[in-house]
């Protein structure tokens, strides 16, 4: 596995292509990322890479966290995140990663935080059809039949049912990078991505 990085959403946008099709874009905000800790096989058992990624002041943090910093110099991070690779003597403690070891047209995967939509009903949730509007039909978006009778005379654990929609992790794979600014630390990538702009993304290159 490569090392990945972590950014944020920006938002998005729209851009056109040589020959004038439209592309829908979402603009991130990637790193840089400084390495934080290097984890080997005889030390800890598997080989990662810790990275750090948000300046922030050092009131916020903990003492144990700071200290984990400071053992290395590296001044106050908001987010820790580690990634596993098979070859952890390529990278040093305080070494930074930017947006260049991405290029255009990579497959990246991209995970975050969905945006948390409270507590939803069964058509948005999981796209169940509704009863008829009309007629003295009482049943519009109603759940319908739950469970059996007598037997099992209980409702089966698993059912689908109205609750809390989104606020969750989700991984979207291959998403493809329609450009790299380095000088900005951008990254330009085509369709959505999860969450609301602002949202922290960890962003890794597809297998």
């Amino acid at each position: 596995m490569s090392v990945g990085l972590l950014g944020n959403k920006i938002g998005m946008t729209q851009i056109f292509d040589e020959s004038g099709n439209i592309i829908p874009v979402t603009v991130l905000k990637i790193g840089p990322c400084i390495v934080t800790q290097i984890k080997t096989l005889l030390k800890d058992n598997y080989s990662a890479i810790q990275i750090g990624y948000g300046t922030l002041p050092s009131k916020f943090l903990t003492q144990p966290e700071l200290g984990h910093l400071q053992k290395s110099n590296i001044q106050p991070l908001k987010y820790l995140k580690e990634f596993r690779v098979d070859n952890p003597e390529d990278y040093q403690v305080g070494q930074i990663l930017t947006v260049n070891s991405f290029n255009s047209g990579q497959l990246i995967d991209i995970k975050g935080k969905s945006s948390g939509k409270g507590f939803s009903g069964l058509q948005k949730r999981y796209n169940f059809s509704r009863g008829p509007m009309t007629h003295g039909s009482k049943n519009h978006r109603a759940p319908g039949s739950i469970g059996m009778g007598t037997t099992p005379g209980r409702v089966l654990p698993g059912k689908k049912m109205a609750g809390q929609l989104g606020n969750k992790m989700a991984n979207i794979k291959k998403l493809k990078i329609i450009q790299v600014n380095e000088t900005e630390n951008i990254l330009v990538v085509k369709g959505s991505v999860p969450g609301k702009p602002g949202n922290l993304l960890n962003i890794m290159p597809s297998k």
